[in-house]
């Protein structure tokens, strides 16, 4: 987020990963989920005012819909990281720079229509919003469309000698990318609905044949985050094979878009990276893993800012 406190008036640029599972911006993240209520609920946490509205941000995640235009949820969730932002910065008030990103082979389809729904409201209209028992006032001044998963590595894309190939892991869509001597090839971009969400289902399907049950949501995602959770180890063993069969479903899927280990170098980044980490095999000196949630965020100020200056 580039800011200057010398000049209120300047826009602000805020980057937003809008996941399936989690919302990302540069310093904060948080579920994708929105509830809503007609009156004010007993429990506060995470709850948002809006154009006389209450809703409860980030007790769930959204579910997998290829248009996240369908309904006014992530416009709310973007609402609630600007929030996160201005706060981070000690700031209740900006003009915003909105940067944010589809899955690569969406964007030329649906960035226009992404923009315009992010900008439903005229710059010139300041958005009067609550969070966290903070109010909030903004403009969107202005937003920028870019492609998920290459922003996380834009800012050392000269690092990528030789043949590449980047596999982004989120919870809805995996993206992969070829990138040769640090140029991506358009031609070799791909986006495959088997995130980690697909996983997840696995491992609910597995405990329901063997064991009868379900388990937490939070608890599947602590073991495919960390490796472990305090649960029977009969239960880990299911969910650790169900883990393994989806990552070796990951390399396969690679393969499938010529990825060879021995001719060129994988980089995976997004939520994903964890279960490859965790529950793969793979030649540590041949892939690297970028750990960091916020990276794809942080991708997109970085483009945008390249863009303002650009632009003068």
């Amino acid at each position: 987020m580039i800011t200057d406190f010398n000049k209120p008036d300047r826009p602000v640029i805020i980057g937003l990963d809008h996941g399936y599972q989690n919302i990302k911006t540069a310093h904060a993240c948080f579920q994708a989920g929105v509830t809503r209520h007609i009156n004010e609920p007993t429990f506060k946490n995470g709850l948002m005012f809006y154009e006389g509205i209450y809703y409860t941000i980030g007790e769930e995640h959204k579910e997998f819909i290829a248009d996240k235009m369908n309904d006014q949820d992530y416009f709310i969730l973007t609402l609630s990281g600007i929030a996160c932002e201005l706060s981070f910065y000690g700031r209740q008030s900006a003009n915003v720079h909105l940067a944010v990103g589809l899955p690569l082979t969406w964007v030329a389809e649906q960035r226009d229509d992404f923009k315009k729904y992010l900008m439903q409201h005229d710059p010139k209209d300041e958005i009067v919003f609550s969070y966290k028992q903070k109010e909030y006032r903004i403009h969107i001044t202005g937003v920028d469309v870019f492609p998920q998963g290459f922003a996380a590595i834009i800012s050392h894309l000269s690092d990528f000698k030789g043949v590449n190939m980047l596999c982004d892991i989120g919870n809805g869509t995996m993206n992969v990318m070829t990138i040769t001597n640090g140029r991506p090839i358009s031609s070799k971009c791909f986006t495959e609905k088997y995130g980690t969400h697909q996983c997840t289902l696995l491992i609910r399907e597995r405990l329901m044949q063997k064991f009868h049950i379900t388990i937490e949501d939070a608890v599947i995602e602590e073991i495919l985050r960390t490796g472990t959770a305090d649960i029977g180890k009969q239960y880990l063993d299911v969910i650790a094979e169900a883990a393994k069969e989806y990552t070796e479903g990951i390399l396969r899927r690679l393969r499938e878009h010529e990825y060879h280990p021995d001719l060129m170098k994988l980089y995976i980044v997004g939520g994903g990276g964890c279960l490859i980490k965790n529950f793969a095999e793979y030649d540590e000196s041949r892939v690297t893993i970028n750990e960091d949630i916020c990276a794809t965020a942080k991708g997109y100020e970085y483009m945008a800012n390249a863009r303002m200056r650009k632009a003068g």
